[in-house]
C-alpha cells in the first residue's frame, strides 16, 4: 500500500504525523487490498481531514471531515474511512 500525506495552508507536526499514523494502523488489515491511499489535511478556518483509497479491484472511496480539531477531525475521518473499507470488503466476500 502506498501512502501520501499532505497538509495544506500548514505544516504538519511530527506529534500529528505519529497520531495520524498510529490511527491508520486501524486500517493495516486492508492493506493487501489498497493499491494506494491519499490522506490532505487543509487548515481554513477548521481543519478539513480527506483521504481517498484506491482498492486493487479498481473500486476508489473518498472520505472527509471537518472539525475545530486536527485530532478530532483526523478522528472522524478514520472512523469513516474504516467503516467505508469494512463495507467494501464485505461486498467483495459476497461476490466471490
Amino acid at each position: 500500500m502506498n501512502l501520501e500525506i499532505k497538509s495544506l495552508q500548514f505544516s504538519l507536526n511530527n506529534d500529528a504525523k505519529d497520531y495520524l499514523n498510529k490511527k491508520i494502523e486501524r486500517i493495516r488489515n486492508a492493506e493487501n487490498m489498497i493499491v494506494d491511499m491519499i490522506i490532505t489535511i487543509k487548515k481554513e478556518k477548521d481543519f478539513n481531514a480527506e483521504a481517498s483509497v484506491n482498492f486493487r479491484w479498481g473500486v476508489s472511496i473518498h472520505v472527509k471531515e471537518t472539525d475545530f480539531e486536527l485530532t478530532k477531525a483526523i478522528d472522524k475521518m478514520i472512523d469513516k474511512l474504516e467503516a467505508k473499507i469494512t463495507k467494501e470488503k464485505e461486498k467483495v466476500k459476497e461476490k466471490r
